[in-house]
Formats: C-alpha cells, structure tokens, sequence
C-alpha cells in the first residue's frame, strides 16, 4: 500500500545517499526522459484528435438534425408550380424555422466537385432542391411527408437522418479511438520505464549486494530508483508535452482555407489545461512501474 505523504515527501526531498544508488548518467536516463518525452507529446495529439472528434460529433449532429432538404423531381413545366406549393406548405409546418429554393449557382457548387464547374444545369433535368431549417422543437418528418404526398407529388423529403447517424457514429469511434490510444500509450511508457530500471538494477547488482551488506534496507534501496527515474518521466513528460502543445497551436484553424480537413485539430477554451495532467500521470506511472520491477529485482537477488 502507498503512503502518499511519504512517497511525496520522498520524491521532492533529495537524498544524496540514496541518489548514489542510481547512476545519474547513462543510456538508462537518457531512455527514461526520451520514452517518457516522446509518449507525452503523441498523448497531446491523441488528447487533441479526441476532444476534436467529440466537438465534430456534436457539431454534425446539431447541424444536420436541424436541417432538411426537399427535391422536387417533376416536369420542367411544372417545377415551378410544385416549387411554389411546398414553399407554401412549408410556411404553415410546425418546427420549419426558415425554408428556401436553392438558386441555378448555388445547385451548380453542390454538383461541381462531381461534375465540373461548367455543368450546363439548362439542358439536364437536375431536380429543384429546398433547403428547410428546422426550429429547436423541430418538425414532424412523417406528417410533412403525407402533406407533400397530397399536395407535390414531384417532393421527396431527405431528413438527413440517413446521413447524420452514420457521421455521428463514426466521429464518436475516433474518439473513442484517441482515448484507446492514450491508454496504449501509457502502457508502452510503463513498459519502457520497466526496461530502464531493471536494466539499472542488473547493473548495479554489487552495489545493491555490498548496500546490504552494510544494513541498507530494500525499501531504502528501491525508494532510490524509484524516485530517480520517477522525476526522469516527470522531466521528460513534461517536455514532450511543452513541444505537443506548441505543435498543436500551429495546426490550422477555421479561417484557414487551405487544410480544412484539419480545421478545429486542436484545444479550446479550457480544454487546453487538460494536456498539463500528462507529466503528473506519466510520473505516476513510472512510479507504479519502477517500483514492481525494483521489488521484483531485489527479490531475484536475494
């Protein structure tokens, strides 16, 4: 069991005897700072892409639940006509907040990543599109479908929820994702650490030998590595997560047009205060995995 008061105290307190115990150079640190370093700033960018996907899965889920789109497929003799009577049935449904005909120009930038900017809409029968708003109450999807039944037959109703669910579905999977890999990563930082301290403690098997030898005892010996190579992932952490969060403000933002798949790529508001848990956590797991691996090796040399 932990005592907290005295793991803290003994990690802050410098002890220099205890120190000696642990080489304070060595690949073994060097490893320990760059594994810790390099999980916390791949654990800023899981952390981002995780907030980021839940902000998307909101967003389009708002977005596309309060909107809807009417085509009007009929006759190009009657278009008009049946255009005029769903705006008209339009303005008399509960929960249609604003609703609108589309013009030729906007129709030919919704087909032109398809077909081409110069898409002659004269001469092809593309169907008249309307675009419904609904209020925050929303509307009836099914008793507006009866009425344009009844009153357009050319109208066909697209609620959007073929489309929403699926984009929903898949932001909240990469989300899920980001947080997966938070978790990988701290389980790869415990494994590393793991490696570094067994490998000081294999190295330094006469030290711990002639220690006991002079009355030393193994929680006295293990506090050494422990706090050694907790304060080396705590370093190192807190480096990787210095240099995530500067990479991370250079991502794009909304105004930027040029890489609009990464827009919103990063922290709001105060969600930039989450990536400050990192070093802490990655403290705290070098501390759980040096101190196995410390009681495990001084029971191998017993």
């Amino acid at each position: 069991m932990i005592r907290w008061p005295r793991f803290l105290k003994g990690l802050l307190v410098s002890d220099a005897q205890a120190d000696r115990v642990v080489p304070p150079s060595g690949y073994t640190a060097r490893l320990t700072v760059f594994a810790a370093g390099a999980m916390a700033f791949l654990a800023v960018f899981a952390l981002a892409l995780s907030l980021a996907s839940g902000r998307l899965a909101v967003r389009w889920g708002d977005e596309l639940g309060r909107s809807a789109t009417i085509r009007i497929a009929a006759p190009a003799d009657q278009q008009q006509a049946q255009t005029e009577a769903a705006l008209r049935i339009l303005e008399t449904t509960r929960g249609v907040q604003t609703a609108r005909a589309l013009t030729t120009d906007e129709q030919a930038d919704l087909l032109a990543p398809w077909f081409g900017a110069d898409l002659p809409l004269d001469a092809l029968p593309v169907p008249q599109l309307i675009e419904v708003i609904e209020t925050s109450e929303g509307m009836d999807p099914a008793g507006l479908r009866l009425r344009l039944a009844a009153e357009v037959p050319g109208a066909v109703l697209d609620d959007h929820s073929r489309w929403r669910a699926p984009l929903v579905k898949a932001a909240s999977r990469l989300r899920l994702l980001g947080w997966t890999a938070i978790i990988l990563i701290a389980a790869v930082m415990a494994a590393m650490v793991t490696l570094a301290a067994n490998a000081a403690l294999a190295a330094n098997a006469q030290v711990i030998a002639v220690l006991r030898l002079v009355g030393a005892t193994d929680s006295y010996i293990a506090q050494a590595f422990i706090r050694r190579f907790t304060l080396r992932a705590l370093l190192g952490a807190f480096a990787g997560m210095a240099l995530g969060m500067a990479a991370v403000s250079l991502m794009p933002r909304a105004g930027d047009e040029t890489a609009s798949f990464l827009t919103g790529l990063g922290f709001q508001g105060w969600h930039w205060l989450l990536p400050l848990v990192l070093p802490p956590l990655a403290a705290f797991v070098a501390f759980v995995a040096t101190r196995l691996a410390a009681r495990r090796t001084l029971e191998e040399l017993s």
